[in-house]
């Protein structure tokens, strides 16, 4: 049975039933809508590396290439494409609220007090997919409507251990994220949306805790002898690489807030793609 809160008398929800929730539900509303319980971390369980999430019927991922494409920010007049926009953002923030579920289910043994943290990230996420998806639905697209990817969550089965996660979600995606959201802040706002950049400003102050959180935890995991930089290099798997975690207005000033030294921001904003692989 699960604990019980004794200064509200609700019960306490596991972290892991959290994490099953989020991952396992096939209704979207058990996976995005906040609880109002405390939560604690006294049964783990044992580790479980789910293949896929459970999702709704109209948001299973579609095939390769099926799903839109996030519209240029030239086309942004047209409301339409706004909409489509803020349904591919909600599943992007969907998927990262997903690999952080499987994350703790993956890797039970983590410290506690960074499950506690993850867990606390994920309740952030939960509320950005339904900025997103209401924003979209308040243009004139339900969320669902399109096909969606499955990008973010396919990279992340290539994570062995919770310095991989590290290296990976935070710092490579929500770190990109950092310069996106101020890209799309500015587009939306220069067609007049003022709405839909608000909402981009808002996540945009939320990574920067996000970031923090995942390097905090980067240097608090990896061994003594290895840099920031190192670590986070050591542990990406392709296609994930250092160049993959910029967009093209780099903010650095955000980054700063986040923690990183200016020797692992100056490497992030030189790092070159030196392949050609797809």
């Amino acid at each position: 049975m699960s604990p019980t809160n004794i200064h509200s008398g609700q019960q306490a929800m596991e972290i892991r039933e959290f994490a099953e929730r989020v991952l396992l539900s096939t209704e979207l509303a058990q996976k995005v809508n906040a609880i109002s319980t405390e939560m604690t971390d006294d049964f783990p369980g044992e580790a479980v590396r789910v293949e896929e999430p459970n999702r709704p019927p109209n948001l299973q991922f579609a095939e390769r290439r099926a799903a839109p494409r996030l519209p240029s920010p030239q086309s942004l007049n047209d409301p339409h494409k706004r909409a489509v926009a803020h349904h591919i953002l909600a599943n992007h923030e969907l998927q990262a609220l997903e690999v952080m579920a499987w994350t703790l289910l993956a890797f039970p043994d983590a410290p506690s007090e960074f499950r506690h943290g993850l867990a606390r990230i994920m309740v952030d996420e939960q509320r950005h997919t339904r900025m997103h998806a209401e924003r979209a639905a308040k243009l004139g697209v339900q969320f669902g409507d399109l096909p969606v990817n499955c990008y973010i969550w396919k990279k992340a089965m290539d994570f062995e251990n919770v310095l991989d996660y590290l290296a990976g979600l935070p710092l490579v995606f929500e770190g990109r994220n950092l310069d996106h959201t101020i890209e799309l802040e500015t587009a939306f706002n220069a067609v007049g949306d003022t709405r839909s950049a608000h909402i981009m400003r808002a996540i945009h102050d939320d990574e920067i805790e996000h970031v923090r959180f995942g390097l905090e935890w980067l240097r608090k995991l990896k061994p003594e002898e290895l840099s920031d930089w190192e670590a986070f290099e050591k542990h990406l798997h392709w296609p994930l690489r250092p160049e993959k975690a910029r967009g093209e207005d780099f903010q650095r000033q955000a980054r700063q807030q986040a923690g990183m030294t200016d020797e692992f921001i100056d490497r992030l904003e030189s790092a070159e793609d030196t392949t050609h692989k797809s």
